[in-house]
């Protein structure tokens, strides 16, 4: 059975999150590369896991605005 993954850890920094297993980011057994996998609590900030993925599609299917024209001056 799986660890339960922790929403904000104390010190993530000191893990690797890459695997089930929670290695210290000095000895990792799994082998996942050469570095550690960081926490997604390191990467997009604490309120990660309350983002809402309706927000998010909606957020895509907005029409880009058209891109710059060479001959434009805004």
């Amino acid at each position: 059975m799986a660890k339960r993954f922790p929403n904000n850890p104390a010190h993530p920094e000191r893990t690797c999150w890459g695997c089930d297993r929670y290695c210290a980011a000095s000895d990792m057994a799994c082998g996942n590369g050469s570095e550690r996998s960081q926490h997604p609590a390191e990467l997009f900030g604490p309120n990660w896991s309350q983002w809402n993925a309706l927000e998010l599609k909606e957020e895509k299917t907005k029409p880009e605005p058209p891109p710059h024209q060479a001959g434009d001056s805004a």
